[in-house]
């Protein structure tokens, strides 16, 4: 296989594993949620990170196994998913002609053949498609860094703690925090600086989010967003990371009883309705984690992201044994994405249930050919 038919190999393996992994995570956060662990909010969020750098990895393991079947040390053991349907139509488990069996067995060999020789009007409408969309959400990234670093950029330093610069502007409403290459930045309204209680529960929040690593993961999603563009399951996955980062940070300062729930209720609250009067350079200005945002799409519950942090906050509930929890329920999820991996793999050789399914496609034209030969000679 050529280095372009493997690339684009592996990108179709990426977004179907998307796919796969996200509604295997949605059954288990039901099931997490069924036996009162809804607000284990942590274990979610790190199981959705441990899912995402399976699926990163995934080419890796693939050629871990597929070294270990040349080496003979797997080598009876075949859980290729199109050999598996090809046994299961060699054994009557499906009724279709042989040929149109085939010919769908082959369709993802097909597809990237005409993807790469951009042979047809399907393959130039895939390539037309990606090509323009890769390309403005590449535009679009760009853009938004421009816009956000300008802000940056015209704020003021209040304060340096290490490698965290605390920075006040004129030019948002809204508090956030961002990163460079070595830095951190904690950007803080002007008009904050006289309310030290939204101040207190602003930094509190903007500094947990830096030490869980949710800067790092909003750089890699916005920087990945451009290419899976068409994929549904990467933008639900996206916005799930948003939530779940915000509620794991909200239950992760009330565990610290520094801050009272009242004042950090009243301060989201706050500087959410600073957010509905934003401008577009900050509401495109990416990657960024703001304090709040006035999301007015429902969640799965029916209730915004606001009105679900708020009830978080006043629950006040702990969550106990996370790392038992996260053990419990990681290692069959990511062992599901890593068998999923190595089936959707496309076939490596020839099986005997693929030379079998060749004989008899074959076996059939000829059949016609003399059908078609013994008609002619009939009629003549």
């Amino acid at each position: 296989m050529i280095a372009g038919e493997a690339l684009l190999d592996a990108f179709i393996n990426a977004n179907i594993l998307f796919c796969v992994a996200f509604a295997l995570w949605f059954l288990v956060r039901g099931a997490m949620c069924r036996i009162g662990l809804k607000h284990d909010y942590g274990t979610q969020l790190r199981l959705l990170n441990a899912v995402f750098i399976a699926i990163v990895c995934a080419p890796f393991l693939v050629a871990g196994v597929n070294a270990l079947q040349g080496s003979g040390v797997a080598k009876g053991v075949n859980v290729n998913l199109s050999d598996m349907v090809v046994s299961y139509y060699l054994n009557g488990g499906l009724e279709m002609k042989a040929s149109d069996f085939e010919g769908l067995i082959l369709m993802r060999d097909t597809f990237i053949l005409n993807v790469m020789n951009a042979d047809g009007f399907v393959a130039n409408a895939v390539i037309a498609t990606f090509l323009v969309g890769a390309g403005l959400g590449l535009i679009r990234l760009v853009y938004s860094i421009y816009c956000l670093w300008s802000i940056v950029d015209d704020s003021y330093d209040l304060r340096r703690i290490g490698r965290v610069r605390i920075r006040v502007s004129d030019r948002t409403l809204v508090p956030f925090s961002t990163r460079g290459l070595r830095k951190y930045y904690v950007v803080i309204p002007s008009h904050m600086l006289g309310q030290h209680h939204e101040l207190k529960v602003t930094l509190a929040h903007e500094f947990q989010h830096i030490r869980q690593g949710d800067l790092e993961w909003e750089v890699l999603l916005e920087a990945l967003k451009p290419l899976f563009f068409l994929n549904p399951a990467f933008h639900a996955w996206k916005r799930q990371v948003e939530h779940l980062r915000e509620l794991n940070c909200d239950s992760k300062i009330m565990s610290n009883g520094r801050i009272d729930v009242r004042e950090y209720c009243e301060t989201l609250l706050s500087v959410c309705q600073q957010t509905l009067r934003r401008d577009r350079a900050f509401l495109i200005a990416v990657p960024k984690v703001t304090l709040v945002t006035a999301d007015r799409t429902p969640l799965r519950e029916g209730k915004s992201l606001l009105e679900q942090r708020i009830l978080s906050v006043l629950s006040g509930r702990r969550v106990k044994h996370q790392r038992l929890v996260f053990a419990a329920t990681a290692i069959p999820l990511i062992a599901a994405v890593v068998f999923t991996s190595v089936a959707i793999q496309r076939p490596g050789d020839w099986s005997q249930d693929r030379l079998m399914l060749s004989t008899v496609v074959n076996l059939d034209r000829l059949d016609e050919i003399n059908r078609l030969s013994t008609f002619g000679r009939i009629r003549n």
